[in-house]
Parts: C-alpha cells; sequence; structure tokens
C-alpha cells in the first residue's frame, strides 16, 4: 500500500485500510476517524495540543502581532496576532520511513 510519490491516501482508501487493520466494519472505522479528528481539533482550537501515538504532536502556537512586506507593492503593513497549527512528527514514525 505504499504511495511512495503518489496521490496521498483519501479518506475512502483511509477507512477501507482502518477497517481491514481492525477486521471490522467500514461504518465502524468511519466512526472512529470522524471521532479522531473532532477530539484533535476542539483540543488545538482551544490553544491545546494532543499527541497521536506513533504519529506525532499537533498543537496550537500564538503568533504575536509582526511587520510583514506586501511582495508585489514592497509596502510595509501591520499583520495581527494570530495561531498557526503546528506538528510534529514522531520519532517512531520518523525511523519507520528511514529503515
Amino acid at each position: 500500500m505504499a504511495n511512495s510519490a503518489a496521490k496521498p491516501m483519501t479518506k475512502t482508501q483511509l477507512v477501507s485500510a482502518v477497517a481491514d487493520q481492525m477486521g471490522g466494519d467500514k461504518k465502524t472505522a468511519t466512526a472512529a476517524l470522524d471521532a479522531i479528528a473532532a477530539v484533535v481539533s476542539r483540543e488545538v482550537a482551544s490553544g491545546g495540543a494532543v499527541t497521536l501515538p506513533g504519529i506525532g504532536k499537533v498543537a496550537c502556537r500564538a503568533r504575536p502581532e509582526r511587520q510583514v512586506r506586501n511582495p508585489q507593492t514592497q509596502e510595509m503593513m501591520t499583520k495581527p496576532a494570530d495561531k498557526q497549527v503546528k506538528v510534529t512528527v514522531a520519532k517512531a514514525l520518523k525511523d519507520v520511513v528511514n529503515s
């Protein structure tokens, strides 16, 4: 199932793979993936972080107000403070990929 340089796995393909891995049906796998996505979204949106064992850590990082340059006009402008989602890949996943 390695898609080295191909298109990313779709949700349908992921659901099928998870259902096969669990020995369950696609409805259960879909519910599990949707629940994980909802929990991660809710936690990260509130400023927290979630560690997905063997995959990585998803966290929210606040960025302060800063000066940026418009590349077309070269004009400096103030960009308001915002939040950025950061994903840190787990060492275990890096080791699997590089082995």
